[in-house]
């Protein structure tokens, strides 16, 4: 794991992309045209431990899926949004309505749409093989690619700084 250069004390919420970032960016299609994502387990696991650890958690994406909902809801994560065609005015009124500073907040994003908002936040993030331009943007380029524990990597490195990784009872179960 490498270390994130930032004061992870200070983070309370993150937000996240899908496509690229808690799934691959290759994807298989049904019959019918309708993308298959793949999920890590690995990153639900630091998910829904991130969320019981108080960590805000916003899912925003411009993939149109039931399943995204259904899955990021499962673990506890509310504030999952589709369809985001422009992520800035999203990611704004989330965090006014939450109460986030700049500085509190973590972005981890791999292309182009993830651009703007990354820019809003203290903390931006990218996975190995995100674009070449957000790896400019970003702060730290997890070692990992998307969807292959990209969201593991950032969280267990926050919690651990925060002192809530394998910390109580919590941490041993879903």
């Amino acid at each position: 794991m490498s270390g994130i250069n930032y004061d992870l004390k200070k983070i309370r919420a993150l937000v996240f992309d899908v496509d690229g970032v808690l799934s691959p960016s290759t994807i298989p299609m049904a019959v019918d045209g309708t993308p298959m994502r793949m999920i890590n387990i690995k990153d639900g696991y630091a998910l829904q431990l991130a969320v019981k650890a108080g960590i805000k958690i916003a899912i925003i994406t411009g993939a149109d899926s039931k399943a995204i909902k259904v899955r990021y809801n499962g673990l506890g994560i509310d504030d999952v949004y589709l369809k985001a065609s422009r992520k800035v005015p999203l990611m704004a009124e989330w965090m006014t309505s939450n109460d986030l500073s700049a500085d509190e907040v973590a972005y981890v994003g791999d292309d182009i749409p993830d651009y703007e908002a990354m820019k809003l936040v203290g903390l931006k993030i990218s996975p190995r093989d995100a674009a070449v331009e957000i790896k400019a943007l970003a702060d730290y380029v997890s070692p990992c690619d998307g969807g292959h524990g990209v969201a593991r990597d950032v969280l267990e490195q926050i919690l651990r700084a925060q002192g809530v990784w394998m910390f109580d009872e919590k941490a041993f179960g879903w």
